[in-house]
């Protein structure tokens, strides 16, 4: 589903370069449920905003679903993720002025779907996260986890193959997150590819193969639970995911 090989990105401001990627060769197969951790500076952040495109590499070979991602324009690169990939945010990132079920809706909107056709879509995926009886009540009065659950639905809406989940449960209580984990455990075990950002052990625990990033390299692997030697092991051990 996803093959990054020998990706390299650096900042520049003013005459100083900043290199936060230096060779991130890695593969994530359909239907995984993966976590990226790290450190401050490690390059997650880096890292998924070149999975979402959302910025660019500068060296080496990105594939999303067999399709190379390189030098897209900006319409080519909305489409495609608007095709492929669903966004799940800490911050939740709803429209204030909008309802959850316009919320959820937003994504279809962009695909042309006509208004009647895409509410009741959004109406199936409210009823799916259980909180349909909340689709008509603005962001300012859910919880933070029924706003989670309307991030999430609005992700699933477009049927992507990939969601990319950036801190989910970092706006959360220890319940919360939780909660919100088996939703997505839920969801990955319909086929759909699982990427998230976290600073938690306990979040990470949960999910099949952790990557822990380090000074912009892949450090540890770690698999079903057991940690193994990333140069060594990876090729063999993603088999048997």
């Amino acid at each position: 589903m996803i093959t990054l090989n020998n990706i390299h990105k650096s900042y520049f401001t003013g005459s100083n370069s900043l290199h936060v990627l230096k060779g991130i060769s890695i593969d994530i197969h359909a239907g995984e449920f993966v976590s990226i951790m790290g450190s401050s500076g490690s390059g997650k952040s880096t890292l998924l905003n070149i999975l979402g495109i959302l910025d660019n590499y500068d060296k080496g070979e990105y594939h999303l679903d067999g399709k190379l991602v390189q030098n897209m324009t900006e319409k080519s690169a909305a489409k495609y993720r608007n095709e492929t990939l669903g966004f799940i945010f800490q911050s939740f990132n709803l429209i204030s002025f909008k309802t959850a079920l316009e919320n959820v809706a937003l994504p279809l909107y962009y695909q042309g779907v006509k208004r009647k056709k895409r509410n009741a879509i959004a109406m199936e995926y409210l009823e799916k996260m259980g909180i349909k009886e909340w689709a008509d009540h603005m962001p300012n009065e859910l919880s933070g986890g029924q706003k989670q659950r309307v991030a999430i639905a609005r992700a699933l809406i477009s049927n992507p193959k990939v969601i990319l989940a950036d801190e989910p449960t970092g706006a959360l209580d220890t319940q919360t997150s939780y909660e919100v984990m088996e939703v997505l455990k839920a969801i990955n075990k319909e086929g759909i590819t699982i990427i998230i950002v976290t600073h938690e052990h306990d979040i990470a625990a949960m999910t099949d193969k952790i990557i822990k990033l380090r000074d912009g390299n892949i450090g540890d692997l770690i698999v079903n639970g057991e940690l193994a030697s990333f140069k060594e092991n990876y090729s063999k051990t993603v088999q048997t995911v």
